[in-house]
């Protein structure tokens, strides 16, 4: 087994670590686009929260004392796992509202620890939260505010970290679910192998959660979601321990790994997964397109998308998108498209590309296309890009200290109704936050069939009123989303705050099933109470 060592210190409030803040120069670029894109002056962000500042209830329970070496009930601990990392929850962070933490954060050692908490949590009534990397964006790691319960138990998997077994000629890998992103890859570096998910959430983020949450990752088109790359997976329930079979694939009757993908925490806690691999790419290819509006843009993907070149990465960005994102001037939309592969040169996918988004309109000069890209290249608009994609939540949180509105929307819908959601949505977030404010699109997915567009809103912050602004808003452009034909979401999972909506997409019927499935896994209804569906 290899042994870790301990994690920096993270934030208890907000995204990342403690030691890890936006440099004067970003700093400087946020308080220049207050004041030219909001309209607004430059304000004394507000002090990040200190854990000496927070008052926290007292635990209202507790597991046996055999147990007590799993559990910690710190206030650093119990504070750190009250809400995931949405602008909501940071907002709150930034209120020192601790207002609902858990009673108990339990750290399980083994899987069979699982099995012994969830048996003392369920004779004991206590809600069970299953808590990976906490980068929830959803309200899917919050503790239930009910009384239906003794007390809540927040259970990190932080210490099931391990990739257990290696099947090289198979490629693939028993993991363990706590483990978190970077940890992972390190682990399978020295095989060869790699996942290859990369979502903005990596970092900070489980291979569990990813599976709870049918997390969309870094291809853009094919394997767009950690659904295709799910051999099999053991989950602990308060039942019982299930296991399902390897295999590359079945045609016999429901699919047991689909009952878990995306059942964030209320069927049973995933403990450790076989993961199909990729062998790590050693050629890489991109270029970039200039489009003279986003439609254009949209034609060329989806063009791209239905050709079989299938690239790696495909994203489409809007004029002010890209400016926002060092990428461009705020003149034209821009396409980053990205090939790789393990096996062989790209040349003839690169060259086919180039010809249909030219074909489309798309502007590229020689320099914007790269046929052998280096792995460590960070150039062009590509490079600013990815560098603007990871340091985001970081300034995320700096907009919020300072009275911004800043948060993301994101669905998918099928080709012949984009340019219909995305107006419809386009003009419910200006209805709703007025015209002093930047409404943006960047499409992250794309299929054959459609695509995936996620939208950006920064405004000035209702101040003392963030967290119904913050629900108007949501409303407004969720509704849009739902009329056109869209998704709820496309990778964010549902949780808490996207439930309202979610039980408006899908059908009653299935609804009634899943209630079934959680009251024979669940019969004590202790795991994650509120999430997905009403009482369940």
């Amino acid at each position: 087994m290899l042994a870790w060592p301990a994690m920096r210190q993270r934030r208890f409030w907000g995204w990342g670590y403690e030691d890890v803040s936006p440099s004067e120069t970003e700093l400087g670029m946020l308080e220049a686009a207050l004041t030219g894109m909001l309209g607004m002056r430059s304000a004394e962000p507000q002090a990040r929260p200190q854990i000496e500042e927070i008052v926290l209830r007292d635990p209202r329970a507790a597991l046996p004392a055999s147990l007590g070496e799993l559990c910690d009930a710190s206030p650093l601990s119990r504070a750190s796992h009250s809400f995931g990392k949405s602008y909501r929850d940071i907002v709150r962070g930034f209120d020192r509202n601790f207002d609902n933490p858990p009673d108990i954060v339990a750290y399980p050692k083994s899987e069979a620890d699982v099995a012994r908490i969830l048996d003392a949590c369920a004779e004991a009534r206590i809600a069970v939260i299953p808590f990976g990397g906490g980068s929830s964006v959803c309200g899917g790691v919050e503790p239930v505010a009910s009384e239906n319960y003794q007390g809540t138990l927040s259970l990190d998997l932080a210490k099931l970290d391990q990739v257990l077994e290696v099947d090289a000629t198979s490629r693939a890998a028993r993991v363990q679910a706590g483990v978190l992103g970077p940890a992972l890859e390190a682990q399978l570096k020295p095989h060869g192998l790699t996942l290859r998910h990369y979502p903005q959430s990596f970092e900070f983020s489980s291979l569990g959660g990813w599976i709870a949450t049918r997390a969309g990752g870094h291809f853009a088109t094919v394997y767009t979601h950690i659904d295709d790359l799910v051999q099999s997976m053991r989950v602990v329930t308060p039942t019982g321990i299930l296991e399902t079979r390897r295999l590359p694939g079945s045609g016999a009757g429901p699919d047991p790994n689909r009952l878990f993908l995306g059942s964030e925490g209320t069927l049973g806690v995933i403990t450790e997964a076989w993961m199909r691999l990729f062998e790590r790419p050693t050629f890489r290819a991109k270029a970039s397109f200039r489009f003279e509006d986003f439609g254009a843009g949209t034609n060329a993907l989806r063009h791209l998308a239905q050709s079989g070149l299938f690239p790696s990465n495909a994203r489409l960005l809007d004029p002010v998108e890209a400016m926002l994102n060092g990428a461009g001037d705020g003149s034209h939309a821009l396409l980053l498209v990205g090939f790789e592969s393990h096996d062989h040169t790209l040349g003839a996918w690169l060259e086919r590309a180039v010809e249909l988004c030219r074909g489309c309109g798309g502007k590229a000069s020689d320099a914007d296309i790269v046929p052998n890209v280096e792995s460590s290249s960070k150039d062009g608009a590509g490079g600013a890009w990815r560098r603007a994609f990871l340091r985001a939540p970081y300034l995320r949180d700096e907009l919020v200290a300072r009275g911004v509105f800043v948060e993301t929307f994101e669905t998918a819908v099928t080709w012949d109704r984009f340019d219909e959601l995305h107006a419809r949505v386009i003009a419910a977030a200006r209805a709703v936050v007025g015209q002093q404010a930047a409404v943006t699109c960047r499409v992250t997915h794309a299929y054959p069939d459609g695509a995936a567009p996620y939208f950006t809103v920064i405004a000035p912050a209702r101040r003392r009123d963030e967290l119904a602004q913050w629900r108007d808003i949501k409303a407004a452009i969720t509704d849009a989303m739902l009329a056109a034909g869209g998704t709820t979401t496309h990778h964010h999972a549902v949780g808490r705050d996207f439930r309202p909506f979610y039980e408006r997409e899908v059908p009653q019927p299935f609804q009634n099933a899943m209630r079934a499935a959680r009251a024979a896994l669940d019969p004590r209804g202790i795991l994650n109470p509120g999430v997905l569906f009403a009482g369940a």
